[in-house]
């Protein structure tokens, strides 16, 4: 990561003390608060949270306040904080299938157990700007209903059970699970790793990268098998008490991507398995999580890996938005050094180029 580690001390405090006077805006504005921002920006506190690695909305919403309003220097926030932390432990695996369910759809089946269930989404909205909410306006009351409670397994157990997709790939329970927040990223990468790589990734690096699978780079056909939206218990097994204690819910999208696969030699035709997982409602990030995590089981699957999608070292490598930030932004140090370096080589390079530019009459006229 590159960061600032010279200028003019007086400069740079001038430069903190105008950054504070702009965040703050005009004075006769009510500040906006933290509640605020998780409340009514919450899409946005949920992004943050998901690629900063850390489920906190206060302090999501509090570097997004810091950050101006800047999705990816508040990641780069919570990162930073989150570096500070102790770690006391793993929490166990998630039951996703025992969800406290707020949005439920599948593109599969128009019929499933428990129903679809259409929740928040901007999905059925006319994308038009509504200028009521240029005032303080109270929407009308969300409408109300018996909870039913009626299972909702997921759609690719439903395909699982006739044999028409893949087993869901197995982890080894004795193997130990890759940390990128505290291991160097090295190749070939497992699927954990890469999982973990996906999460972490810039949004909208991942939305391009499943957008040109779906456009042939990536033989990748995909349907939605089921996206589902929010809450899961999270648990903790404590040592000391041989039991496992419930530390909450969180709020998580998960979404199971089921894509063509033709088969080999060996395996007969089935679906095969996109997998994506984020804190918050993140569905776009999560498609695209599961449509890259697809593209790049290839080798896994037998198939041949030509598209930038598919190749591991190029995606796990560039999705990261915050050191990506950094190479980028470390332009604007200085490098004066360098340049001048630089213009000294181009123009005694251009001093040949012009002195063999006159040499060459003079040999035409000797020969």
């Amino acid at each position: 990561m590159y960061v600032a580690v010279k200028g003019g001390e007086r400069a740079i405090d001038n430069a903190h003390r105008l950054l504070a006077h702009q965040r703050r805006g005009e004075r006769a504005v009510p500040e906006i608060s933290l509640e605020q921002i998780s409340e009514q920006l919450s899409l946005g506190v949920d992004r943050v949270m998901v690629e900063g690695s850390l489920y906190d909305r206060e302090l999501a919403a509090l570097a997004i306040k810091q950050a101006r309003g800047d999705l990816i220097e508040a990641i780069f926030l919570l990162r930073a904080f989150r570096a500070t932390l102790p770690r006391f432990g793993v929490t166990l695996p998630l039951d996703t299938g025992a969800m406290a369910v707020r949005r439920r759809i599948s593109s599969t089946f128009k019929d499933i157990p428990g129903g679809q269930i259409l929740g928040p989404t901007f999905d059925y909205t006319h994308r038009l700007l509504d200028p009521q909410l240029a005032e303080s306006s109270e929407p009308e009351a969300p409408a109300t209903g018996v909870v039913a409670n009626e299972p909702m397994p997921r759609v690719t157990d439903i395909l699982g059970r006739d044999g028409l997709i893949e087993p869901s790939p197995a982890a080894d329970d004795d193997a130990p699970v890759g940390d990128l927040t505290r291991e160097p990223l090295s190749f070939p990468a497992e699927r954990d790793l890469r999982l973990q790589n996906l999460a972490r990734g810039d949004e909208g690096f991942l939305l391009s990268l499943a957008y040109s699978s779906q456009r042939g780079y990536g033989r990748n056909h995909p349907f939605a098998g089921e996206i589902r939206f929010g809450e899961v218990e999270l648990e903790f097994f404590a040592e000391d008490a041989g039991f496992s204690v419930p530390l909450g819910p969180i709020a998580l999208t998960e979404c199971q991507m089921v894509n063509q696969f033709k088969g080999s030699a060996t395996e007969a035709p089935c679906f095969t398995r996109g997998y994506g997982l984020a804190f918050g409602q993140s569905e776009r990030k999560a498609m695209a999580m599961a449509l890259v995590d697809r593209a790049l089981r290839a080798r896994e699957l037998g198939e041949e890996a030509e598209a930038p999608a598919q190749d591991e070292e190029f995606v796990m490598s560039h999705s990261d938005n915050v050191q990506a930030t950094g190479f980028v932004e470390h332009l604007k140090l200085p490098h004066y050094v360098d340049f001048q370096s630089e213009l000294g080589l181009l123009r005694r390079l251009r001093q040949d180029f012009e002195d063999r530019a006159a040499d060459a009459p003079l040999q035409e006229a000797a020969e």
